[in-house]
């Protein structure tokens, strides 16, 4: 164990090594991210990430994990700040699309099909997709509590898809990040355009 090494407890070298592999995902992006290089930028020997994490693939996966917990917490924070249904539900679109915005190297890795298999997912990526789903949800059946569980589990593909699909288009350049509100808005306000108008012959 080297000297750097000695200043860890087990669970804080751990940490450290997170937090050092994190820094060099959002400076170079996954591709060029090594345990090696992590280990130099933690201080410690280059075996020591070994001990926490099997591999590479393993290193990416936790940080996926940092970031999906960081994005379903954005996402109740910000509609935990707002008292009305439909501005909570656009709060919490704009959370989404915003940690894209700022993580976007962090938001990458989170749906890496590589990194994170649909269908093969770890226990605790599985439970924060499920926490993801049952946030959207929630704030949908706030704005439409008399939607069916069928329809709301609908409308959360739908929403999310959306927020995510808008979270590429800020991502590309294609959207400013300042017409994610609005559009989120827009959003709620087609949907509702739909659901009340009459039905032609």
């Amino acid at each position: 164990m080297s000297r750097s090494e000695s200043r860890y407890h087990h669970g804080d070298l751990a940490s450290a090594l997170e937090a050092a592999a994190d820094s060099l995902l959002a400076e170079r992006g996954a591709a060029s991210l090594s345990l090696r290089e992590v280990a130099r930028r933690a201080g410690v020997s280059h075996n020591a990430p070994y001990h926490h994490f099997a591999d590479r693939h393993a290193l990416l996966q936790r940080l996926g994990i940092r970031h999906m917990t960081r994005l379903v917490e954005a996402q109740r924070a910000a509609g935990d700040g707002e008292a009305d249904a439909r501005a909570a539900f656009v709060a919490m679109g704009a959370a989404y699309v915003g940690y894209a915005h700022e993580h976007p190297q962090g938001f990458a890795v989170i749906f890496d099909p590589e990194v994170c298999v649909p269908g093969q997912t770890g226990s605790e990526m599985t439970a924060l997709i499920a926490e993801n789903e049952a946030l959207i949800g929630a704030a949908i059946a706030r704005i439409a509590p008399d939607l069916g569980a069928q329809e709301v589990e609908a409308a959360v593909v739908g929403a999310w898809g959306a927020a995510h699909g808008l979270a590429q288009l800020v991502a590309a350049g294609h959207v400013p990040i300042e017409a994610v509100q609005p559009a989120f808005e827009a959003y709620l306000a087609i949907g509702a355009t739909l659901t009340t108008a009459p039905e032609r012959a």
